[in-house]
Formats: structure tokens, C-alpha cells, sequence
């Protein structure tokens, strides 16, 4: 069944048509923001009326006499059964709302007439999977790329939001009905890994050494010595020497071929625990990366191996040259560009193992957090060095005249952006050195994603590509818009009809028909079917200070670590509460409400917005958080429960309704309220906003209280109660099916 809002917009722009001699007039109808003049509100007269340009008042009485029903002593003179009758005899909304109201300037109000709302109730009550939502009529298939960690290090605080924010996305467009593609476009292919790699080389001399891992002690010394120049020398050039001595030694056929000890350790450590390697691995990544950091200015140049280009076989196919010793990690991720090559095996295997071990972890990251992100959903920056994908960008856009050399690098020039000079600012694709960029493999991505991606063994193209993202990446989602649209890369198919409609994409969707959002790109023209870009962007988490969270020492809160605290101190919570219950159901009660709060409290924030993070806001049981909801939800279940111990039969009771007995003000004010779920899910997913859903289901929450307070259930009489059982199974319902199924957040049957 449509929603009210949409069925209102529907007829009263019809009437607007009429009465005005135009066409597609837009209503504007929006629900009302004090109840004390009604339900909805229509706003869009006095739009029409300075197009018009007459006066708004009198324009909204005519309006308003096309919507109004007819008396009813002419309506008893006419035919009963006369099929033309419908609205002309009622009017445009007279089997939906009372008498229309002028309001202001132009405005008008309208209220729902109570049977018009239990009609509706019913229909929803029998709809037991969708709330008679309807699914989008014409459905699409929409790409969401979302979280994309790094592997190698640990998921902290600002992996957060576009993680569930992403999520929450996918599951708001599935239940409208499109085919919805998850990718996790993880980056395992860039300098990160050459770190990595390095630090897995330091693990493996450290334990030919023996004792205390050697980095271990050199990352404490790196850090007392930050400040003093003289010794944080000393310790570099300690490290340095010993670096040359090691590598020196760690050949057996040629020298630097490392198969002495690096090849024979990574072959150990796959039989080792994944636990303990990824411990080993965040410290390896902090220890290179401090190395590197320490290293700069001090001239220290280091020997490797790098392959000629050219060479005969009877002859060594490898030269020695000396590079800066700080840039050794970047040498390493430019052999990765060439992993296939049988000399980069130890490289391969490095990766091959990172990559696993760190894929691992997410997974266990996103179950905590009931995300929807499987190992099929991943397709980071090394998948798209297969076929050839990232070089068919840099010579495709080449031969079409869009990308040049600028300083060595091959880049593209997307018109309207400057560097802070005035400049041209380029969209580099290619570095002086051959190796490709996060803006290769994003483009590489984005085209994949239109002309045919792989999915569940089909393939599909893209009618929409939706990424989340932090907010700063912006100016980078825009140039790379700009530079597909240029190449003609958002072009999934040429067709013979160009005019295909571009309308919302559900019903009541957000205020944009065409975008919906701030940085979407829409183009249908020049004869073909083109794929709209969507850049859905979020602020930062803050500390209590106002500043990005961090630890106290500076460093990014790691997600594992803020997840851990929230289920702690929502354990505290239950055994203050309810230290009754058996550890299992205060373990299960502790692990939902903490994971909950966290999620919910990002929900409730306008996505665009920073936000503080407060632990002990979010884990309160008053306001808009996850703990009320929870609890509102156990407690109608508890009256459920009260029911069973009255020998009550909720069940059948419900079975038998026909009709609903709905005539005190807090009962029409939740069942009124109830039959607006489809719009708050619409307007969510329409504008990407999960914020507009949590407000909904807190003031659902907060007007069943009030209904709950005014009118006994239970107790009531034999022709109210099960009227009021309903309102209590319909609240439930939907209260759970916006928190666990849109939401990902458990509820609790008892709290």
C-alpha cells in the first residue's frame, strides 16, 4: 500500500494542476511539526502562487474547494451507485482526512480521519513482513562501497562510521527492493604493504638474534630520543648497520635473494596462530613507519637488488644500486606493481599473508558489529591489477587526449579545480616511477562497476555507485567523477531512447528527484544510459575535548579496543540493574546494549556532522539512545508475557479483529504515528540518513509511553482490548524491525 504522504501529494498536486492551468505542480506535503494543526501540511502554494503571481490565500481556498467533501445533503441526493461518484462526490481527500485548513499565508492543513487510520492498521497488521510498505516500482542496481580498512593495521574509531553508516544503506535499499552490491574496496596495494613486508624481514632477523625482538627496543629508543638529534643518530646508524650486516648474510645462490632465512620464515609462519602474527604485525607497521620518520635528513643510503630491464640468460639479471635508506619500504611496494614476476615470490608471500590474516580480523570486526560485509564483498586495489585494468585507465585516457605528462607523472585535468595558486589541479594516475595510484585503481574500480561487475556468479551493471565516505575525501570523489564522466566512463550502455525517466527512487523519497544528495552526478543525455555517482559523506568522531578521538597517547582509539569498553561498561550497567540474571544473559544483554549504543548513538547524528563520543550518554536509559529503545521494546514484551500469566490469548484475540476501537487522544495520536513507518524508511534511504529513522522510532517509543500511560491494556474492557493489543504487537514490530533488520542493532526480549 502507498503511504499517506504520497497518496496526499499525489491528489492535492492533481488539484493544483486543475486549478491553476498548469502542470506538475509539487504539493510539498510534509508532516506537521506541532500537532495542534494537524497531520500534514501542505506547502507548496505559495511557490505556485508567485509563479502565478496572485494571491496565496486565495489560491489555497480554491485549492481547498476542490479537496473539501461535499455537503451532505447534496451527497444524500446522489446516486449511491454511481461508479463516477469516488472523489467528485467526497472530494479529493474525503476518504482520507476531515476538512482541510487555511492556515498563514497559504498554507493548509490536514488531519487523517480516524477510520482512514485503522483501515490502514489493519492492512499493516496482516502485512506481517513489510508493514505494507511497497517496493520501488522500478528497481535498481546500486553498488555501495563502504569501510575499506587497510590491511596490516587495525580497524580504530574512524573505520566507524562509514562502516555502519554504509551498511545501514544497504539494508534501507534492499528492503525497498533494489539489488544492492556490497564493496569492501579494502586497500591492500600501496606503501602500507611495503611496510609490512619490510617489518616482516625485521621480525624474521629479530628472531636469528634472539632474545627480546630487537624493534621492540628500538621503537622505545626511537621515541625517548624523538626530541635529541645527536642520539636519535646514534640509534638509526645502530640500526642502519645492523640492517646492512643482516641482509648481507641472507643469501644463498645471490646475493639479496633472501632465501637463507626471509623465504624459509614466511613458509613458517603459515602454520602459525593468526592471532599472534597480527599482533606482530600492527608493531612491525608502527616500527618501520617510526623508523622511516627518524630516518629523514640523515643521508643514510642502503644496498638492494632491482631487476634489469633487459638481460641475457647466461648473464645476472639483477643490478645493486644504493637508494635513501628511509625510502626502502617504498622500493619494496614498487616490486609489488610486479608480483607475478618468480624473482618477487618472497613479496608475494609476504602479501599473500598479510592480506589473510588481516581479512580475518575485519570479518571478526564486522560480526561484532552485525554488519552485512562478507568475504565475497571484497575487491580491494590488488584485484584491479588483474586483465590489465589498471594500465587499459592510464592508456585509455591517454589515447583520448585526457591524460599528459606533468613533472613526470601522467595525469588528467578536470576542469574547475585549482591548486591554492590558481593552477590547474591535477588528478595524477600514473608516478614518475610507473606505479600506480589509489586514483587508478579508484577509476579502474568505478568502470568495472559500470560496464559488467562480477556478483554471486552474474553480472551486473550499475545504475548507481554509492560511496561512504569521511567528508575530506570529497574534492578527491568529485575529480574523480569529473574524470569519468569525461572519459565517458559512467556510460553502462548506449541506447536509442536517451529519455529515460529519472524519478525518485521509492516512494516518498528525499527532496531531490533527481540526486538526493549534495555530490551526486545525473546524466542521461547523448543517447545513453548512464550511471549516477553518489558521494554520501560523514564528519569525524570527537573526544570530549572537541578534537578527533585518540588514545592518550595520541593515537587512534582502535575499534576492537572502543567496542570492548562499551560492552564492559554495559555489563556494569546490567549487573546493577538486574544482578539476577545468569551469565549468560548478562554476557548477551551486556554484548547487545554496548554494540548497540555505540551504533546508535552514530545513527542519531546527522551523518555530516562531527559529534562527541560519550560513553556515558550513550549508554543512558533515558533520551534517544540504544539502551531505551531496547528497553522500550522489552517492556511491550513484558505485556505479552503478563498476558500469558493472565491466561490472556493474545493470539487469538488478534486473530479476530475486523475493526479497531481507537477514540482516546494518545491511542489515535500512536496509531496515527504507526501508519508513518514507510515514510520515515523512505525518507531515510531516499537521503541517506539513518538519523531520520532513529527520530522516528524514539517518537514512536515516546507516544506508545504516553498511550501506554493513559490506557490500560490488559485491563481494559472486552471491545478495547484487543484494539490495544494490536497497537502494542504493531509497536513491537515495528520498533524491532527498524532497530535489528535496518538498523543492525539486537533488541532484547528482557531487560
Amino acid at each position: 500500500m502507498q503511504s499517506v504522504l504520497n497518496i496526499l501529494e499525489a491528489r492535492i498536486s492533481e488539484v493544483m494542476d486543475e486549478v491553476s492551468g498548469q502542470t506538475g505542480c509539487v504539493a510539498l506535503v510534509r508532516p506537521a511539526t506541532d500537532a495542534r494543526f494537524g497531520d500534514y501540511q501542505v506547502n507548496g502554494v505559495m511557490p505556485l502562487a508567485k509563479k502565478l503571481k496572485t494571491n496565496p490565500s486565495e489560491l489555497a481556498q480554491k485549492i481547498v474547494a476542490k479537496l473539501r467533501p461535499c455537503e451532505l445533503n447534496l451527497f444524500n441526493q446522489l446516486d449511491q451507485n454511481d461508479t463516477k461518484l469516488n472523489f467528485a462526490t467526497t472530494g479529493k481527500l474525503g476518504d482520507i482526512c476531515q476538512t482541510p485548513e487555511i492556515a498563514g499565508a497559504g498554507f493548509i492543513n490536514l488531519r487523517l480521519k480516524t477510520d482512514f487510520v485503522v483501515d490502514n492498521l489493519l492492512q499493516i497488521s496482516r502485512a506481517s513482513e513489510n508493514f505494507g510498505i511497497e517496493k520501488v516500482e522500478k528497481p535498481k542496481t546500486i553498488v555501495v562501497d563502504f569501510s575499506g580498512p587497510n590491511i596490516a593495521k587495525e580497524m580504530h574509531v574512524g573505520h566507524l562510521r562509514s562502516t555502519i553508516i554504509g551498511d545501514c544503506i544497504c539494508r534501507l535499499l534492499e528492503f525497498e527492493g533494489h539489488k544492492v552490491i556490497r564493496q569492501n574496496h579494502i586497500g591492500d596495494w600501496g606503501t602500507a604493504l611495503g611496510k609490512v613486508i619490510l617489518g616482516l624481514w625485521h621480525m624474521c632477523m629479530a628472531e636469528k638474534h634472539g632474545g627480546k625482538p630487537y624493534y621492540e627496543n628500538d621503537i622505545e629508543d626511537l621515541k625517548i630520543y624523538a626530541n635529541n638529534k645527536q642520539e636519535l643518530k646514534n640509534v638509526c646508524n645502530r640500526i642502519y648497520i645492523r640492517h646492512e650486516e643482516d641482509w648481507e648474510e641472507d643469501f644463498i645462490d645471490k646475493r639479496g635473494d633472501g632465501n637463507k632465512r626471509f623465504g624459509p620464515f614466511l613458509n613458517d609462519l603459515k602454520n602459525k596462530g593468526d592471532s599472534k602474527i597480527w599482533e606482530n604485525i600492527t608493531i612491525l607497521y608502527q616500527y618501520v613507519n617510526l623508523l622511516e620518520e627518524s630516518l629523514v635528513g640523515l643521508g643514510l643510503m642502503t644496498l638492494t637488488r632491482v631487476k634489469k630491464k633487459s638481460y641475457n640468460n647466461n648473464k645476472e639479471n639483477f643490478e645493486y644500486i644504493s637508494i635513501p635508506y628511509e625510502t626502502l619500504s617504498r622500493h619494496i611496494t614498487a616490486m609489488l606493481q610486479k608480483i607475478d614476476d618468480k624473482d618477487n615470490e618472497q613479496e608475494k608471500n609476504a602479501w599473500t599473508l598479510v592480506r589473510r590474516i588481516s581479512i580475518r580480523y575485519c570479518q571478526k570486526v564486522y560480526k561484532r558489529l552485525n554488519v552485512k560485509l562478507k568475504s565475497k564483498d571484497i575487491r580491494g586495489e590488488s584485484y584491479y591489477r588483474r586483465k590489465k585494468r589498471l594500465v587499459s585507465v592510464v592508456e585509455d585516457l591517454r589515447k583520448a587526449g585526457l591524460a599528459m605528462e606533468s613533472e613526470g607523472a601522467v595525469c588528467v585535468f578536470p576542469e574547475g579545480f585549482k591548486t591554492k595558486e590558481g593552477k590547474p589541479l591535477p588528478f595524477i594516475i600514473q608516478k614518475s616511477d610507473e606505479a600506480y595510484l589509489y586514483q587508478t585503481t579508484d577509476l579502474a574500480a568505478l568502470r568495472y562497476r559500470v560496464t559488467g561487475i562480477e556478483y554471486e556468479r552474474k553480472t551486473y551493471k550499475a545504475d548507481e555507485i554509492i560511496y561512504v565516505t569521511d567528508a575530506r575525501q570529497k574534492q578527491h570523489f568529485q575529480m574523480l567523477f569529473e574524470v569519468a564522466k569525461m572519459a565517458g566512463w559512467d556510460i553502462k550502455q548506449r541506447t536509442e531512447d536517451p529519455s529515460s525517466p529519472k524519478g525518485l527512487r521509492g516512494a516518498g523519497g528525499g527532496q531531490n528527484k533527481e540526486c538526493r544528495t549534495e555530490n551526486a552526478e545525473c546524466r542521461k543525455e547523448d543517447g545513453g544510459q548512464r550511471t549516477e555517482f553518489v558521494h554520501v559523506t560523514f564528519g569525524s568522531v570527537l573526544g570530549e575535548d572537541g578534537k578527533p578521538l585518540k588514545t592518550r597517547s595520541g593515537e587512534n582509539v582502535k575499534l576492537k579496543e572502543l567496542l570492548d569498553e562499551a560492552i564492559e561498561r554495559a555489563r556494569k550497567v546490567v549487573e546493577e540493574k538486574n544482578p539476577g540474571l545468569s551469565e549468560d544473559e548478562k554476557k548477551s544483554i551486556a554484548n547487545a546494549v554496548g554494540i548497540g549504543a555505540v551504533k546508535y548513538a552514530d545513527y542519531t547524528n546527522n551523518r555530516t556532522s562531527d559529534y562527541i563520543f560519550s560513553f556515558d550518554k550513550m549508554l543512558a536509559m533515558e533520551g534517544n539512545t540504544a539502551p531505551y529503545m531496547q528497553y522500550a521494546y522489552a517492556r511491550i514484551r513484558s505485556i505479552e508475557r503478563k498476558a500469558g500469566e493472565r491466561n490472556i490469548d493474545i493470539e487469538r484475540e488478534l486473530a479476530g479483529i475486523k475493526t479497531l476501537s481507537i477514540t482516546e487522544p494518545s491511542e489515535i495520536d500512536l496509531a496515527k504515528y504507526l501508519i508513518r513507518y514507510g515514510e520515515a524508511v523512505s525518507s531515510s534511504a531516499g537521503d541517506y540518513r539513518p538519523n531520520y529513522l532513529t527520530a522516528y522510532l524514539y517518537d514512536l517509543a515516546q507516544k506508545f509511553s504516553s498511550f501506554y500511560n493513559d490506557c490500560p491494556v490488559l485491563d481494559a474492557s472486552a471491545d478495547k482490548r484487543p484494539t490495544r493489543l494490536l497497537l502494542c504487537d504493531l509497536t513491537a514490530r515495528t520498533i524491532e524491525h527498524g532497530l535489528h533488520n535496518l538498523l543492525g542493532i539486537e533488541v532484547i526480549e528482557q531487560m
